[in-house]
């Protein structure tokens, strides 16, 4: 039984590896890639080794990674658009660091404060 785990775990690693694959290569359509994961959990299915509907799972979990792994044309084309870039000098990051801190320490007293106020209510 534990050798059918570990197969159905490769199967499924290996059908992310297909959909990374496809995804990176680009060429490899979302058809061509539901094809070649439908042999694999046909030929699984013919072994035995899961049932159809572990199959038709397994498939649309595939086709459902390939398509997050895809971007579409509009995604595609908000990439193109140049990025925000700021420049921050040394004094810059040092004031952000000291606000960090004063943001940290403010919240520090408030819990401690909230923290006091809730042992004062438990104790009435």
């Amino acid at each position: 039984m534990a050798d059918l785990g570990n197969l159905v775990q490769k199967a499924f690693y290996l059908g992310v590896g297909i959909a990374s694959y496809a995804a990176e290569k680009g060429g490899t359509t979302i058809q061509e890639l539901k094809s070649q994961a439908q042999k694999v959990a046909d030929e699984m299915v013919s072994r035995g080794e899961i049932t159809a509907e572990e199959a038709k799972k397994y498939v649309d979990d595939m086709i459902q990674q390939a398509q997050q792994a895809n971007p579409t044309e509009t995604e595609k084309n908000e990439q193109k658009e140049p990025r925000l870039i700021e420049i921050v000098s040394e004094e810059d990051e040092e004031k952000t660091e000291t606000s960090k801190q004063e943001n940290l320490d403010n919240l520090k007293q408030q819990v401690e404060s909230l923290q006091e106020e809730l042992d004062r209510l438990k104790r009435q």
